[in-house]
Formats: C-alpha cells, structure tokens, sequence
C-alpha cells in the first residue's frame, strides 16, 4: 500500500474544499486499478463525494448549519461558540471515502468531485490521508 499525508489550508471559515486534484496528483504514477482511500485524522472534519460548483458545496454547508446550528445547545463547550457542533458533524459527514480506481483514474461519477467538509473555524490547518491499495 502507498500513503501520502498533505496539508490543507481551509482558513477560518465553514468549508468544502475540493480534494480531487490532490486525489488525481497522488495517483499519477498509477497504472493499474485498485482502491483510494481517503481519511482526515480530525474529531472535527469529514469527507464528501458530491457536485462541487454548482451550489451543492454550499446548500451541503446551508444543511449543515440547519442541522447542526452553532449555538449553545452543545454540552462539548470548548472554542468557537456552538464548536460542540463540529465534534457531532463525522458521524454525518464521515471522516472517510473510498473510491475505486480503474486504470490510474479515479472512478467518479461525471459531476462527483472528492471534498473535505470543515465546519471548524478554530483549525485553519487540516492533514489528509491518501491511500492507494493495488487490486
């Protein structure tokens, strides 16, 4: 298996940051199929297979906020007010996604993009984990 670790700066506002052309950069050198992994190593962070570009990325945060509103109904209180909020959020949005890999080319749907979703403005800095094993 082959596993890289790179850095995303996602800032100090609510976002989905699209991870496909790191995922495609990772998997250059691939010639075969296989499986991507993708993990981010964070309590407060996930990952999303979804359109990005066309407003999905930003009614996914809209939704979020609605579900998960930050404000004081959390019990987990350090940080940001309603931060309580960014602990709940992998169990929805999880900390992981695999996608086959046929040929070296991720396997995406048309519109399908690979993103990371982070609702913590308190960690500007996220680590993601790519891992590809061979088939």
């Amino acid at each position: 298996m082959r596993s890289e670790e790179i850095e995303i700066r996602t800032g100090s506002a609510e976002v989905v940051h699209d991870l496909t052309r790191a995922c495609e950069e990772f998997l250059a050198d691939v010639e075969g199929d296989g499986l991507l992994h993708v993990w981010v190593p964070h309590a407060t962070a996930g990952l999303a297979v979804l359109e990005t570009g066309a407003g999905s990325d930003d009614d996914l945060l809209a939704a979020l906020r609605k579900l998960l509103p930050a404000d004081g109904r959390w019990r987990h209180r350090h940080g940001t007010p309603g931060h309580g909020r960014d602990h709940v959020l992998p169990a929805l949005v999880p900390p992981y996604a695999t996608i086959p890999v046929l040929g070296g080319v991720l396997a995406l749907g048309t519109w399908q993009s690979v993103c990371l979703v982070d609702t913590n403005v308190d960690n500007p800095v996220r680590k993601v984990r790519l891992s590809f094993l061979a088939g």
